[in-house]
């Protein structure tokens, strides 16, 4: 219908007009242009000159990558390749490096024909970790979360299946503990029984049990030695293992560090200072060399597993300190909203105060594990070949002697997937909790 006749008087309309879209300038790709990049003269100059700095960039850096070469055995054959097709001034990316050794870069060592092993481990923990990770999976694949770990375990160094079975029965004798003993001493007993009775179950009982039933009934894989890993597989083993061992760890030190108990909020306090003063990699060191002193002798303690006990601890410090400031955010009245509930101290914390100080803590404690996983470069310097030591290893190869970028994009990318696949989570967890409270 026309303005004309949608009017009856001048100044009086009793009709609405016809809906239209709105000026190109003023909506889309357009209006976000002018607002942002060129909205004022400053803007668009810096806009020209980051095209500009954008364009010098991926001038260079696209040809490089994309007219790589695939298919060499050497540095020189990938180098005889490119004067045939490209002449001899043009750089080029040695892509060869990569199809020729990533299976190295993956696995280390790791026997090529039980490859399937560390394969099927990862696929095992993605399933596992679904459940945590989304609320929308059914509960029962908790089961599955719980499991994942021992037969993860078993997997991977292989060995006998009675041992990651005798160990879990150790967490179970925690479980009994404070099931059945817990009501009897209170609270604090069952907590320290459920550490007490784990720990002698493991050092005396653990071991000659499992090799009871290995005789009786064997069942097992070829097992494989930890020096046999490497490349992104240790960085994996490592990380998750820090991550997965660090968060429990860092909730019990905040809520150590806040405990009125003197005992008790002195030794988190000194805990925490100590492993947060010193850098992570005087702490590798020790784990490598110093710790065998206090060992009795002849005590074959894994370095990897030192490692991890190492890399837990540092993780565990600063999520301590993650967590407690978000327990210092939350208001006063929550704490006192459980003591009106008439919940006791582990009630409350796991009802009212921690779900709320945790999801403040989100980002914090992302971050804090996206730092702990590219820590684990750091473990070159005590032996381990992750990553970084095998790309050390491959260029001190007489075929690739010389070659460098491309291993370190290949490794940067990998990285990049992992911590931006973390990050990724946690601004969905924090949009998940965000709708979820309105």
């Amino acid at each position: 219908m026309s303005d004309t006749h949608a009017q009856t008087v001048a100044y009086v309309r009793d009709s609405m007009t016809e809906q239209r879209e709105p000026p190109v300038a003023q909506s889309g790709a357009v209006k976000w242009t002018r607002e942002n990049l060129f909205s004022t003269p400053l803007n668009i100059a810096l806009t020209i000159v980051g095209l500009w700095l954008i364009w010098v960039i991926l001038s260079h850096v696209l040809p490089w990558a994309f007219m790589g070469i695939w298919d060499a055995d050497s540095l020189s054959q990938c180098r005889e390749i490119r004067d045939e097709l490209y002449g001899a001034d043009v750089s080029v990316a040695c892509w060869a490096v990569i199809s020729e050794r990533w299976e190295q870069l993956l696995f280390g060592f790791y026997p090529p024909e039980l490859y399937w092993r560390p394969v099927l481990a990862f696929v095992l923990f993605l399933a596992a970790i679904a459940p945590i990770l989304f609320a929308s999976l059914p509960r029962k694949m908790l089961w599955l979360s719980a499991a994942s770990p021992f037969v993860m375990f078993w997997l991977i160094w292989g060995g006998s299946l009675w041992v990651p079975i005798c160990v879990a029965l150790g967490f179970a004798v925690g479980w009994a503990a404070v099931r059945f003993a817990g009501p009897k001493v209170g609270a604090l007993g069952g907590i320290l029984l459920a550490i007490a009775l784990p720990v002698l179950y493991w050092a005396l009982i653990a071991e000659p049990l499992a090799g009871a039933l290995q005789s009786i009934i064997p069942l097992g894989l070829e097992s494989v030695e930890s020096r046999e890993m490497g490349g992104f597989m240790l960085a994996l083993i490592i990380g998750i293992a820090g991550i997965v061992l660090s968060l429990p760890l860092g909730i019990m030190l905040a809520l150590g560090r806040q405990s009125d108990l003197f005992i008790i909020n002195k030794s988190s306090v000194i805990f925490i200072e100590v492993i947060r003063g010193v850098p992570l990699i005087v702490w590798l060191f020790t784990a490598s060399l110093l710790l065998n002193y206090f060992l009795p002798p002849g005590t074959n303690f894994d370095l990897m597993l030192r490692v991890i006990i190492m890399v837990t601890l540092f993780a565990s410090a600063y999520i301590a300190e993650v967590v407690r400031g978000g327990l210092a955010a939350l208001p006063k009245g929550q704490y006192e909203a459980g003591d009106a509930l008439g919940l006791d101290y582990w009630k409350s914390m796991r009802l009212v105060v921690l779900p709320q100080a945790l999801k403040i803590s989100i980002p914090g404690i992302v971050n804090t594990f996206i730092g702990l996983f590219k820590d684990t470069t750091l473990v070159v310097f005590i032996g381990l070949l992750d990553p970084i030591g095998l790309s050390n290893a491959i260029r001190a190869s007489t075929e690739w002697n010389g070659i460098y970028w491309e291993l370190f994009v290949f490794i940067g990318l990998c990285f990049f997937i992992f911590c931006f696949s973390m990050g990724r989570y946690s601004l969905f967890l924090e949009k998940k909790l965000r709708r979820e409270h309105r």
